[in-house]
């Protein structure tokens, strides 16, 4: 409870029309303390009716990245109901598009992340747990993991472009992508992006081919996110 009052969801941005903040802490509070499905789904309903997403129109808010940590705790520590109805609102705010001018977040190292990849992040933190329930938790990450970040650590030139190597969060599928690449505050976009070689089981290095860019352009502690993420709009 103190983690969540602890949050000024009031100073969080979000559309006039349809963001309302006292509905996400009315609606964590009571589903952190609910012990049965009654309690659970009015909770419920106040978080999805205006407090991290808007049910109706399919819009999600950026209180859901902060809300999401919590509801992970809530998941892990509440009453079954008060569980699946956590798990519930994440499944539905992962797909859920932003409204305009409300639709990243700056994370602590200054990147202006869209909301579904820091939610996505978030979710990722917390495998372990959400492995642990089984098909449900495993769902998410699976959803997740569509919304991939890869850490430049050192780059090569290679025939066409740059070979990168680094760390990559979930998973980017095979062939071209567009990503967005984020350093100190700017954001560049690289049209052409593809995974050279598949992982290695349990490991997170990784190497990327940059298509048509050189090296001095792709400098070590840049951020790759998928571009279509950052073009998510209600």
């Amino acid at each position: 409870m103190d983690e969540i009052d602890a949050v000024d969801w009031g100073s969080m941005p979000g559309h006039p029309d349809w963001y309302e903040p006292e509905r996400v802490v009315r609606g964590l509070s009571a589903l952190a303390e609910a012990v049965g499905l009654a309690q659970a789904a009015e909770a419920g309903s106040r978080l999805a009716g205006g407090g991290i997403v808007h049910g109706h129109s399919a819009a999600v808010f950026p209180a859901a990245v902060a809300a999401t940590p919590l509801l992970l705790d809530i998941a892990r520590q509440g009453h079954p109901a008060a569980r699946d109805t956590a798990l519930g609102l994440l499944d539905e705010a992962l797909p859920c598009h932003p409204h305009a001018g409300y639709t990243r977040v700056m994370s602590p190292d200054g990147t202006a992340v869209p909301l579904c990849c820091a939610i996505a992040h978030h979710l990722r933190a917390r495998a372990d747990f959400l492995v642990g329930l089984g098909r449900r938790g495993k769902s998410l990450l699976a959803d997740a993991a569509a919304h991939w970040r890869f850490e430049i650590r050192e780059c090569v030139a290679d025939s066409g472009g740059t070979a990168a190597f680094g760390i990559l969060a979930g998973c980017l599928p095979d062939g071209v992508h567009a990503a967005e690449m984020h350093l100190a505050g700017a954001i560049t976009v690289l049209s052409e992006v593809t995974l050279e070689y598949p992982l290695t089981e349990g490991s997170f290095e990784a190497c990327l081919q940059v298509i048509d860019r050189h090296p001095s352009e792709l400098l070590p502690g840049a951020m790759l996110l998928p571009a279509e993420c950052g073009d998510r709009v209600h």
